[in-house]
């Protein structure tokens, strides 16, 4: 049977100070993440999803094996879509697509941004496209975008314990605060 095992930050777990601080990096990786990772290896023995691939199973797969497999792929994306180095805007053909789409690159911020703070619960907003085609998503629970056959580019992660620790309940300072770490080298590759 394949297992899976919790991926490293690509970054010390002090490196987002003072937007994520290194405790809340430690309980969201190391243990959030890591008990995706666990349930997702548990749950897929004696399936037919038991030595698939993690992306086969989040589109394959229904119910708890979807959600820990999903979850498990959301995390992974979503720290490397950070960077100490992060912030700005994007450059080059991702940006030209943004402000073709939105107009310009503040209002594509503020239409993500509403997405994520609008989400009622736990979830996801990502940007995504589908062929040349951008678009916010918002997802409850572990939804992905890949389920829709939608490739993501950019996510946040709104589940609390993203941001609890740091913010308690202030999940639009946490919003804010993102858009100063987002890896946009990273992000346009994707693109």
């Amino acid at each position: 049977m394949k297992t899976f095992t919790l991926p490293p930050l690509p970054y010390a777990e002090t490196a987002l100070e003072p937007f994520i601080s290194a405790r809340t990096l430690s309980f969201h990786h190391g243990k959030h993440h890591q008990a995706y990772i666990d349930n997702l290896n548990r749950l897929k023995a004696g399936t037919p999803f038991e030595d698939a691939g993690l992306e086969e199973i989040l589109t394959g797969a229904e119910g708890a094996l979807y959600n820990n497999a999903a979850q498990t792929w959301n995390h992974t994306f979503y720290w490397n879509c950070l960077s100490p180095q992060g912030g700005g805007e994007p450059q080059g053909a991702l940006k030209e697509a943004i402000e073709r789409k939105w107009g310009s690159f503040e209002a594509f911020k503020e239409a993500f941004s509403a997405a994520a703070n609008g989400l009622f619960g736990s979830g996801w907003a990502w940007l995504a496209k589908s062929g040349q085609e951008l678009e916010i998503i918002a997802t409850p629970n572990a939804g992905n975008p890949l389920k829709e056959k939608k490739e993501p580019l950019l996510v946040i992660d709104v589940w609390e314990h993203a941001y609890y620790l740091d913010k308690q309940n202030r999940r639009a300072d946490y919003v804010a605060d993102f858009w100063k770490i987002v890896d946009w080298k990273t992000v346009s590759e994707r693109f």
